[in-house]
């Protein structure tokens, strides 16, 4: 083979080679995410964003809670109401993450015309296993079913629940079931607050979930 043709040889190998390589290249970055540009969070930062941030400043994973007699944002019976029998809803959740040692629930209206909200049920040491709770749990601290579980004081102060009673014409308001997983079994004597409760809950929630009724007089 001649010179120049040895020559062309080589210049076309050359070729072929920076074209495979330039392939791969674009084949790597396709499979590789994008670097993060500067200033934007990284995916585990991301990922922790994405997480709800609780009444206690903490970031936690999400509860599916939900109850068989009202769905979210929908109006409560008048059954489990101040104008009715007055007894607690059924509730049942799923999504308790791994880890759980107990629960807790919360329920308030923040649309009261008051400073704070208005708190209608305290309920916490709720066993990790436990997926729902029935209608009507009994006005008292200490409780038989579930077993180890107490109750705590709502705004009127009583123990255990008081359904929705807003002022007539007051409009519509809200009521929050928020059920909080922690990660320890909380030093919790029966007869808490919420703010007590949230002070021995902090550091603590690893998942949280909220349904949402609605009342009006």
């Amino acid at each position: 083979m001649s010179t120049s043709g040895r020559f062309s040889a080589f210049r076309m190998g050359a070729a072929f080679v920076c074209l495979a390589a330039l392939v791969g290249c674009e084949r790597a970055a396709q499979k590789s995410p994008p670097a993060p540009q500067p200033g934007e969070p990284t995916r585990p930062a991301q990922m922790e964003a994405a997480a709800e941030t609780t009444e206690s400043g903490e970031t936690a994973m999400k509860i599916t809670i939900e109850s068989p007699v009202f769905k979210d944002n929908e109006p409560i019976p008048r059954k489990y109401t101040g104008e009715g029998e007055d007894v607690s809803p059924p509730l049942r959740w799923s999504g308790v993450p791994e880890g759980t040692r107990e629960l807790a629930l919360i329920v308030d209206d923040p649309d009261a015309p008051r400073p704070e909200p208005w708190v209608h049920w305290v309920i916490y040491k709720l066993p990790p296993t436990l997926t729902d709770l029935p209608e009507g749990v009994p006005a008292t601290e200490m409780l038989s079913e579930p077993a180890g579980a107490v109750q705590g004081n709502n705004t009127w102060p009583k123990v255990g629940y008081n359904g929705p009673m807003p002022p007539p014409g007051h409009g519509v308001h809200h009521y929050h079931f928020k059920l909080y997983a922690l990660d320890a079994a909380l030093d919790a004597a029966p007869g808490l607050d919420k703010k007590a409760l949230l002070a021995k809950m902090q550091g603590h929630v690893l998942a949280e979930g909220e349904l949402v009724g609605t009342y009006q007089r």
